[in-house]
């Protein structure tokens, strides 16, 4: 039975990742490789419908991400190890897209939609007054929830975060992203692909309306006012949330005190 082949599946993974991290050997890892290539498949099947590289070159990109989760997962901590990898292999995919100047392509109706959906967005708030979930955004675009949920991560995806933004965190002046990060020989661009794993792992944990306004100010450049028009609330509640969520991810992160 389906369901019976998962959780032998998962057992199987689940030994062998103890088995590496009490004794790491090239052999082992290679079988947590095969094992976990759905993976890697997943997202190089959605990464060749947003560019023109090759379907071989982004599994190979791919693995790459997931020998660098293998190596980095700790059971200890309790993490599923497919949720754990994930972002590395995206990670490694965005990397290597970005390093060699690839524009992500959105396709033109999901650039009309995404526009689209703030209006509705805004309506659905009014109307329900709350936030609208996945479901209810997709019924009154007309769409299905699996193409909206593409939809946004594409919209995510389009570009890196951007550290270098300055924020005003209350009295304490101005804040960029990249100073979040543990260690200070990584900044910008140069900041360590695994402390940006592991920022965007932090911003996933943050509740969803502080993460929704970091997410516009880091990852779209939009301003504070710009940040209030498009979530439909005050700027004084944008600049709240920008420094709960910076106080968040300092804690989260480990970031000392200076």
């Amino acid at each position: 039975m389906p369901t019976t082949s998962a959780n032998e599946l998962k057992h199987e993974i689940l030994q062998l990742l103890r088995k590496y991290e009490q004794s790491p050997s090239e052999a082992v890892r290679n079988e947590l490789v095969k094992l976990n290539f759905g993976l890697v498949r997943k997202e190089a099947h959605y990464w060749i419908n947003q560019c023109q590289e090759s379907y071989d070159d982004l599994m190979q990109v791919g693995c790459l991400g997931l020998i660098r989760a293998i190596e980095k997962f700790e059971l200890s901590k309790g993490n599923a190890f497919s949720s754990y990898a994930v972002p590395y292999i995206r990670g490694e995919i965005q990397h290597y897209l970005r390093d060699k100047g690839v524009t992500v392509r959105i396709p033109r109706r999901w650039l009309a939609l995404q526009q689209q959906s703030i209006g509705v967005s805004r309506s659905l708030r009014e109307k329900y007054n709350r936030q609208p979930t996945d479901s209810e955004l997709a019924a009154a675009l007309k769409i299905s929830l699996n193409e909206w949920q593409e939809i946004k991560l594409a919209w995510t995806n389009r570009s890196p975060l951007s550290l270098d933004v300055p924020v005003q965190d209350g009295e304490e002046g101005a804040t960029c992203l990249g100073e979040l990060v543990p260690d200070p020989r990584y900044r910008s661009f140069q900041l360590a692909q695994e402390d940006q794993i592991r920022l965007q792992q932090a911003l996933v944990l943050l509740e969803k309306r502080t993460q929704e306004v970091l997410e516009c100010v880091f990852l779209y450049d939009l301003t504070q006012k710009q940040v209030a028009e498009h979530l439909g609330i005050s700027v004084v509640t944008v600049s709240r949330r920008v420094k709960k969520g910076l106080d968040s991810l300092k804690t989260m992160l480990g970031v000392a005190e200076s």
